[in-house]
């Protein structure tokens, strides 16, 4: 029970009904209404509640209105943008997730601004970074919540421009240091094509129309004349590296496998850390509806969590959603590009942009028939676009959980799928008949002669033939294991048909996916506690393997005084990246500052080439380490492992002191939620960032931390974890961080980022009477106007 419980009354325009958020202990909101109309008009209301500034950013971010409020340094990424917006037909788009989409997301578009209204009836309500920037929240319109595509994930457009570019200057081979292709294929440069045709520049519009939205005083003191020098506020290995880290990790256990019977269904999506959290917890209950779990704030609905019936979680499946192409134009005429027997006209789109102090910028944006011209050549007669599905109806991202969380069977929530399009995922799901389930689902474009992985020519001799049904993506029903598992590994059928249109090559690191299969499969009695465990274990398989390399090369050649203190440290280490362990710490150091820059250079001597390969392979560093008969000697790999790790044990002790014994992986690994304002706000003021705080892991481990290599801060990982018993609905439990609010004056600002970093659980309750014991501020909504 709470000691007091802090009561409200608002009154709304727009509301049809009485109804109530109740918030409790853990910051979770808990909204109740008496139709559908009014809940999710609540969902956004609530959301503004507790993330406005969050919100206002999104919006003016992903339709490039940010130098209206901020100014020139802006407007760049706003240009970038506004490429990447969907331009296709309304109808279509509305109809694509589900047949109520269009009046949820004009509900819940309508909560925002009733919000916002409200806010400017009670100023005190505004939060603060408003007043720092001088801004005003900005009203939405129902079309904003889908029209968005830049904040979601797909790929691989970025990988096949940076592939040409690395084969330009080495070869194949070399690439797959970068990213190891499974299934194996080897890549070639279609006919008519140069790999000068491919500049590593095609990569800056779009990197800056996903970037996220920096604020750094030059930015904001930039004058018209510095427009164009805010085109790389990204780097470039930021954008790649951000791309190998951001996964996550789920699985669904039948009941014969689990203490209770019960099926245990677990998910925690990983991407990067950001105060506030990318994630929002909330529970939406009207007539017909009672779900709860957790979605992005910027969008109704749910998309990992459970309704009364079903449990439902995802990770990214390496779907490949993206291509290249590239143009001749004609050397007469560079608006006209070669496609089919003749030419076509670049469509060149002027548009008006807003700017801070400044008149209106009128700026053109330019597409040919597949999307967007990244690069043009006029010199050279060349020109490159992307084709991504984000052009497509259906590609908002998570909007097609709103037909799937209203699903009664896992079954059922597998046929709803139809109207999944981003990101490209491995859905779990569990039903509290017992059936668990594991199903793909994304626009997974038909390639019928080639595999996605080089720039193809536009002439029309390279196109989609539609997508894959979803029915012949992978997928699997109640398996003979017992349980269902995903962690963005290459999870083809193995029998799949090679002949078959290729689904993708790309995929994450399988470290992940191996541990926590390997977990669950010797796991015959699995509960809640052991899913909590699973998603916080810090088993590393790098370790596992380098340091037993490591003992082999010592007894082969002779060890000095250095590496046998090493060695000696990693006596009895059972390869667990624990905060307090020193081994980890002389691991980490080793491997990622020395032992991996060491095979990089060894296998890609050119510097500008390994520029390119960052962060690396991790799967193909460990497999040239374990079979160097194919591409080195023992004795070279030998060496070259006892002698980075003297290099590591002189850099762990410069950065933690002279005593091993002292060492502490969390003294260097630790997560920082650093609040995009924070560079530019007054010392005076508030502290805003969160962290840092000491943490395990590391982007190997189940319990994904990864870090910035220059100074192993956490950056990316575990936005949020829940764990779902299947129909014991209130024994779940979930944590986000740093906390639900983006409001740095809220007790739910920062409040669950401690238990985060701990690996504890706050629960994730459902039925009435738990949530009313547990409310600690009740909000009573009413129609405008009855006010008491």
């Amino acid at each position: 029970m709470t000691d007091r419980v802090t009561e409200e009354t608002i009154g709304l325009s727009g509301l049809q009904s009485e109804a109530e958020i109740r918030v409790d202990r853990w910051g979770i909101a808990h909204i109740r209404a008496a139709s559908e109309s009014d809940l999710f008009f609540l969902q956004g209301f609530n959301a503004a509640r507790d993330r406005l500034w969050q919100l206002d950013l999104w919006r003016k971010r992903g339709l490039g209105l940010l130098a209206a409020d901020f100014g020139p340094g802006y407007l760049a990424q706003d240009h970038a943008a506004r490429h990447f917006l969907y331009r296709g037909d309304m109808d279509a788009e509305w109809l694509a997730y589900a047949d109520d989409t269009q009046a949820i997301c004009t509900a819940f578009a309508a909560g925002v601004n009733a919000y916002i209204a409200l806010c400017e009836r009670e100023p005190v309500r505004l939060p603060p970074e408003f007043a720092l920037f001088g801004t005003r929240p900005a009203p939405w319109q129902p079309e904003d919540v889908v029209r968005i595509r830049s904040h979601a994930l797909t790929r691989n457009g970025v990988s096949e421009i940076l592939r040409a570019n690395v084969m330009a200057m080495a070869d194949a081979t070399t690439d797959l240091l970068r990213f190891e292709l499974d299934p194996p294929v080897e890549p070639k440069l279609a006919d008519g094509l140069s790999f000068a045709d491919i500049p590593l520049e095609a990569v800056r519009l779009f990197k800056l129309a996903t970037a996220p939205v920096t604020f750094e005083k030059e930015r904001l003191a930039a004058g018209l004349a510095d427009v164009w020098t805010w085109t790389e506020v990204t780097d470039l290995g930021e954008v790649v590296q951000r791309s190998a880290e951001e996964g996550s990790n789920n699985w669904a256990i039948h009941g014969s496998r689990t203490e209770s019977g019960r099926p245990i269904l677990a998910s925690d999506p990983h991407r990067a850390h950001a105060v506030p959290s990318l994630r929002y917890l909330v529970h939406l209950e009207a007539p017909g509806l009672n779900v709860i779990g957790t979605g992005e704030p910027s969008a109704p609905g749910v998309s990992i969590g459970h309704n009364d019936r079903t449990a439902f979680g995802l990770t990214i499946f390496g779907a490949d959603q993206e291509d290249i192409y590239v143009y001749e134009t004609k050397d007469s005429d560079p608006d006209l590009y070669r496609h089919a027997d003749g030419w076509e006209k670049i469509e060149r789109i002027k548009q008006g942009f807003a700017v801070k102090g400044h008149p209106e910028q009128v700026l053109t944006l330019s597409f040919t028939r597949h999307g967007p011209v990244l690069h043009e050549d006029r010199a050279r007669c060349r020109a490159v676009a992307m084709r991504t599905v984000w052009h497509c109806p259906g590609s908002a991202a998570y909007l097609g959980s709103l037909s799937y969380m209203r699903s009664p069977s896992a079954e059922a929530f597998a046929d709803s799928l139809g109207h999944w399009g981003t990101p490209s995922v491995s859905h779990v799901s569990a039903d509290v008949d017992g059936n668990i389930g594991w199903f793909t689902a994304g626009f997974t474009p038909v390639r019928r002669n080639w595999q996605g992985l080089l720039p193809v020519p536009g002439d029309g001799s390279h196109e989609w033939d539609g997508f894959l049904p979803p029915d012949e993506l992978p997928r699997s029903f109640n398996p003979a294991t017992g349980f269902v598992a995903s962690a963005n590994e290459m999870n083809l059928p193995a029998d799949r048909d090679p002949a078959a249109p290729s689904i993708g090559h790309e995929w994450a690191e399988g470290s992940r996916a191996r541990r926590i299969k390997s977990v669950l499969a010797a796991d015959r009695s699995h509960t809640l506690a052991a899913s909590m465990a699973l998603q916080t274990d810090v088993y590393s398989r790098p370790a596992e393997v380098i340091v037993t390399l490591l003992r082999e090369a010592a007894s082969r050649m002779s060890a000095d005084a250095v590496q046998r203190h090493g060695i000696a440290l990693f006596q009895g280490w059972d390869y667990r990246l624990d905060a307090g362990s020193a081994a980890a710490a002389l691991f980490e150091v080793w491997w990622m500052k020395h032992l991996r820059p060491g095979l990089l250079t060894r296998f890609a001597p050119d510097q500008t080439v390994r520029q390119l390969l960052l962060p690396g392979d991790f799967d193909r560093l460990l497999f040239l380490l374990q079979t160097p008969e194919h591409f080195w000697s023992n004795d070279e790999r030998d060496a070259l492992v006892l002698s980075t790790l003297n290099k590591g044990w002189e850099d762990c002790a410069a950065r933690l002191g002279p005593d091993p014994s002292a060492w502490r992986w969390g003294d260097l690994h630790r997560a920082l939620f650093e609040h995009a304002a924070s560079r530019v706000k007054p010392v005076a003021d508030a502290e805003w960032n969160v962290g840092p705080l000491a943490v395990g892991g590391s982007r190997s481990t189940p319990m994904h931390a990864a870090y910035r290599l220059g100074d192993f801060v956490v950056n990316s990982g575990a936005s949020v974890r829940l764990v779902m018993d299947v129909g014991s609905w209130d024994d779940s439990v979930c944590v986000n961080t740093p906390g639900q609010s983006g409001d740095p004056r809220s007790p739910h600002y920062a409040d669950l980022s401690a238990p985060w970093s701990r690996g504890d659980y706050v629960p994730l309750l459902y039925s009435r009477d738990k949530v009313d014991a547990a409310t600690a501020h009740l909000i009573r909504l009413v129609p405008a106007g009855n006010e008491e």
